[in-house]
């Protein structure tokens, strides 16, 4: 019985197995994809990274204890 599940883009069914865009339908919806992550409308929960600029600024903010 073939699996069967629903395109993240389009939520079009598409079969897993055999399927070379899966988790998408096609090769449009894969490249939507890549675009959301390439534009940052994607993001990954942490804490932020500070450039060092910011960094150094963030250190002079400080005030002594």
């Amino acid at each position: 019985m073939p699996q069967i599940v629903r395109c993240p883009i389009c939520r079009s069914e598409v079969q897993w197995e055999g399927n070379p865009h899966r988790p998408f339908c096609s090769e449009r919806c894969r490249l939507l994809d890549l675009g959301a992550w390439a534009e940052g409308r994607y993001r990954i929960p942490g804490k932020k990274i500070l450039k060092d600029a910011d960094a150094e600024k963030e250190d002079d903010d400080e005030e002594p204890r």
